[in-house]
């Protein structure tokens, strides 16, 4: 039951076993994204007359059927299927003839790869995007509850200046808007219709690519046939570079709660059902969460690049190397939403400690603002640098842990307003709704 069989010599078991590899099972997820391709590919066939419009009709039926059964029940391919291009094309075929038969006209396994995982990215992006928002939400929310709680800014891991969990929560709220930016980029790149470059030469049949465009929701074509399907490896490596951003911001605040967990800081706690323990030391609270968001996260950073290596020094045209890019790509989504999740969940029922930096051992995240103090009455600022300097090493250092941050962004300026427009307007860019009607349209009776 192969797309590509002409009756002749069977490809040998052993043979078949290796090329076909975990593709079945990858092939799962693609199958109401490969439905979809099919379903506007038989309308345009049917608008060049390709085919009439009565198979047409008929074929959108079963399309539509096996839609529907792939999203309530899933759609398993048998042992005897190569993937789920030639299942759904033989599942046709066994109820429709040679009607069936008829759907791959003008199409290529290769372009319905591409449209199929372009569609399968491009609802991922948008599954993330949205999954994105409860956290961002909670991180704003958060800045504002605890934002006159102060604790110690680092640089070099040494003390620094004096810093607020208001500030340290929305920071990591508007590194979320820049990762959404770049999954907006990579959305844009997936959001192009490859279907109907074939092999990678395009058709001497007369379709309608333009119509398959509209019909699937893309924002434009892939014109040039051969840049089509050089489009593979490059979506994916680019979306995975966005996701690595996402991945990162958990990763490093991930990294910010372990710290602040540990005894020797004690900035931050949860509840006891939060964390985990050990076997043999009763006082343990381990951030177990924290730790396995960071390590999976870390994984998600290393994504492009194992995708670059996989596509590095291809030529043009379509190579079985491609294939294995979805056994990395795939599962990815998921850790990354899962992350996402489970941030959410810690972040919602954390503790921050009070009064943090009247402990004495913090005495010299105030030294800059004993400096400007002396600015402010006039000193040059180099001299009153070394004024104070000077008292840090003589021990006679005073200070007061009063600020007073009002430019924009600071303690006492959070902009958190300001940010969440950031974040608005990036997921209103996107236009999800558009495509979403196109989808929706599609499956219409």
């Amino acid at each position: 039951m192969k797309l590509w069989s002409k009756g002749a010599t069977q490809t040998a078991s052993a043979i078949e076993r290796f090329t076909v590899g975990h593709d079945r099972e990858m092939d799962q997820l693609l199958a109401p994204y490969d439905i979809l391709g099919s379903l506007a590919h038989c309308k345009m066939l049917a608008a060049v007359k390709l085919l009439t419009q009565s198979e047409c009709n008929q074929l959108v039926k079963e399309l539509r059927d096996l839609y529907n059964q792939s999203i309530t029940q899933g759609i398993t391919i048998p042992p005897q299927a190569e993937d789920i291009h030639s299942y759904i094309e033989a599942l046709l075929t066994e109820k429709l003839g040679d009607t069936g038969k008829k759907i791959h006209a003008a199409r290529s396994r290769n372009d319905q790869v591409l449209v199929d995982v372009k569609l399968y990215i491009r609802n991922e992006i948008e599954s993330l995007v949205e999954a994105v928002q409860p956290l961002f939400s909670l991180l704003i929310q958060q800045s504002e509850r605890f934002k006159h709680h102060l604790l110690p800014g680092y640089t070099h891991l040494q003390l620094a200046r004096p810093s607020s969990f208001g500030l340290w929560m929305g920071a990591y709220a508007e590194s979320m808007v820049d990762d959404v930016i770049t999954l907006q980029s990579a959305y844009r790149v997936v959001n192009k219709n490859p279907l109907g470059s074939a092999a990678g030469y395009g058709s001497s049949f007369p379709i309608n690519r333009s119509l398959t465009t509209e019909l699937l929701g893309f924002e434009a074509l892939n014109y040039n046939v051969v840049y089509a399907q050089m489009g593979r490896g490059k979506a994916e490596r680019i979306t995975s570079a966005a996701m690595a951003n996402l991945a990162d911001t958990l990763a490093k605040m991930s990294m910010d709660a372990c710290l602040y967990l540990n005894q020797h800081f004690n900035f931050i706690s949860f509840p006891a059902e939060l964390t985990t323990g050990s076997s043999i030391m009763p006082h343990k609270k381990n951030p177990d969460v924290f730790e396995l968001i960071r390590a999976k996260c870390n994984q998600l950073r290393a994504l492009p690049n194992e995708i670059l290596m996989v596509t590095t020094n291809l030529p043009s045209g379509y190579h079985r190397d491609l294939q294995i890019l979805k056994e990395h790509m795939f599962p990815a989504f998921q850790t990354l939403k899962d992350c996402l999740e489970m941030m959410q969940l810690m972040i919602s029922q954390i503790t921050v400690r009070e009064n943090i930096l009247t402990d004495e051992k913090f005495a010299y995240l105030f030294s800059v603002e004993e400096v400007n103090k002396l600015v402010l009455q006039g000193v040059p600022f180099r001299d009153a640098y070394v004024q104070v300097g000077k008292s840090i090493e003589a021990g006679t250092f005073r200070y007061q842990t009063e600020i007073h941050h009002t430019h924009e962004g600071s303690i006492g300026n959070l902009c958190n307003p300001q940010i969440t427009s950031l974040m608005q307007e990036v997921v209103a860019g996107f236009q999800f709704t558009r495509v979403q009607q196109a989808i929706a349209s599609l499956l219409a009776d």
